[in-house]
């Protein structure tokens, strides 16, 4: 399920570039300096991808106990479920995240994104990375659904850290060339983001079902291990 992390990223970069484009082309990277102006923009990579993998961190570690209980196949089906719940039901799903408390959350992100922008520190741009990974994005949510079904807290971890490498080839782009995402190219990829989050939505429900399928929809672990055991 790794390369659904990767699918989220490169196609979220598109919703991305929208949300947070601006944030990157706004950085105060030295353009005249390529080097150095490229290990800055490095520098806000690396601070954005610390932010997915500890989020990856926290939700792999909840999933972890959804397996050790037991409940990992119908995790998986209730994420995959959900996923599709999102897409078909948007205006739901706006209301959650419309809450007082996360625009509180929000707006104080927002606010220290504004002071480090305008600073010169050294430690500036994996700040402003930092603090851009928390900044809400449906895709990133999708992506923390995935994380949530992984076993562990290092799996979850990886889970978001693919994520967030998938969206480093167009957000570097944008830092350099702006918003070039727009016309019909990106209405295009921005219809097709739905169709692949349900997609990979019905992916998450059949490894849930346990159908026996190779690599799709594996028989649960436990099942496997009855029927070596009957063998004896």
């Amino acid at each position: 399920m790794f390369l659904s992390a990767i699918i989220f990223g490169l196609l979220g970069s598109f919703h991305c570039v929208g949300m947070c484009g601006p944030i990157a082309f706004m950085l105060p990277i030295d353009r005249k300096n390529t080097v150095k102006g490229f290990f800055q923009i490095l520098s806000y990579h690396l601070g954005r991808l610390l932010t997915y993998s500890l989020i990856g961190l926290l939700f792999g570690f909840l999933g972890k106990g959804f397996y050790f209980f037991g409940f990992q196949q119908q995790l998986s089906i209730i994420v995959g479920v959900t996923m599709i719940f999102i897409i078909l039901f948007p205006k739901l799903f706006a209301k959650i995240n419309g809450s007082k408390k996360i625009s509180k959350l929000i707006f104080k992100v927002k606010n220290a994104l504004g002071k480090e922008l305008k600073s010169k520190k050294n430690d500036t741009f994996f700040t402003i990375g930092f603090l851009n990974g928390f900044l809400p994005c449906g895709l990133v949510y999708m992506a923390v659904f995935g994380a949530l079904t992984t076993t562990n807290a290092l799996f979850g971890s990886m889970y978001m850290f693919l994520f967030g490498l998938g969206t480093i080839p167009l957000m570097t782009s944008v830092v350099y060339l702006g918003n070039f995402t727009k016309g019909a190219v990106r209405n295009k990829i921005q219809k097709a983001i739905p169709v692949v989050v349900v997609f990979i939505g019905v992916l998450f429900v059949l490894r849930g079902l346990g159908l026996g399928i190779p690599y799709i929809s594996p028989e649960p672990v436990l099942n496997l291990v009855n029927a070596n055991n009957s063998c004896h």
